[in-house]
């Protein structure tokens, strides 16, 4: 009786085997299923609006023996700036500081020793910006005239951009993706293949290339007494798209 259980199960176990092993056989002759063709394209687009917003930063630094003194200085020059933005029609949620710190200046202290003295402080100043959104840029030159007039002495720089960008971005999506299925297409005709279905689209971030006018110190310093001439010219918004298509051969 043991022997006769015994066998049943040596057989079972043969059988399982034998089994297992005929399954891996059958699965690894199986031939690998062929790869998808895929076309890979990019595309661009690019539409160019006129700016309708000015972004300007004005800078005023004051020195003084005392930082106290600096200090009051640069705050008296501020106040009347940012007064004279608003008569002029700028909000206050337009104006916004963007630098204020207070440093020493130093001088180097002779000596007679073959050491060098530590350096002493001569005096202080203190550098206040205040950055500004304009929407109205017909009044741009006027207002940095008034601001030079008032006391600011450190260039900043313009950015001429848009306040709804979102209309020219969309057609410039719509230009990337007309670009790139024509790409597609006539990538497709000359190798001899017929474009299928869509798998994927991918966007990069639009990129806004404004219009930015730097002003040096010098330029700030001897702008005429006129309105100063602006020309904002014209914001370009960029789109570029990677589109994935199935080929049929």
């Amino acid at each position: 009786m043991n022997w006769m259980i015994t066998r049943t199960i040596r057989t079972s176990v043969l059988a399982v085997f034998l089994a297992s092993m005929g399954h891996t056989i059958s699965w690894a002759s199986e031939p690998s299923a062929p790869r998808e063709a895929i076309m890979n394209v990019s595309g661009e687009g690019e539409v160019a609006i006129v700016p309708d917003m000015a972004i300007l930063r004005l800078g005023v630094v004051r020195e003084a023996k005392l930082a106290a003194d600096a200090l009051r200085s640069n705050s008296d020059a501020m106040a009347k700036i940012m007064s004279a933005l608003e008569k002029a029609g700028i909000e206050a949620k337009d104006m916004q500081t963007a630098d204020f710190y207070i440093s020493p200046r130093y001088r180097q202290a002779s000596s007679g020793e073959q050491q060098p003295s530590p350096p002493v402080i001569e005096g202080y100043s203190v550098n206040n910006s205040l950055v500004v959104k304009i929407k109205d840029i017909s009044k741009l030159g006027t207002i940095m005239d008034a601001a030079v007039n008032l006391g600011v002495n450190q260039g900043g720089n313009i950015t001429f951009t848009n306040a709804a960008p979102e209309q020219a971005i969309t057609k410039a999506r719509k230009a990337a993706m007309a670009d790139a299925i024509s790409k597609a297409k006539t990538l497709a005709d000359a190798a001899g293949v017929k474009l299928g279905r869509i798998i994927s689209i991918s966007e990069a971030s639009p990129r806004p290339m404004e219009q930015t006018m730097m002003m040096k110190t010098e330029m700030v310093r001897h702008l005429p007494s006129a309105p100063v001439p602006i020309s904002a010219g014209e914001n370009t918004y960029s789109v570029t798209v990677n589109v994935s298509f199935d080929l049929k051969q």
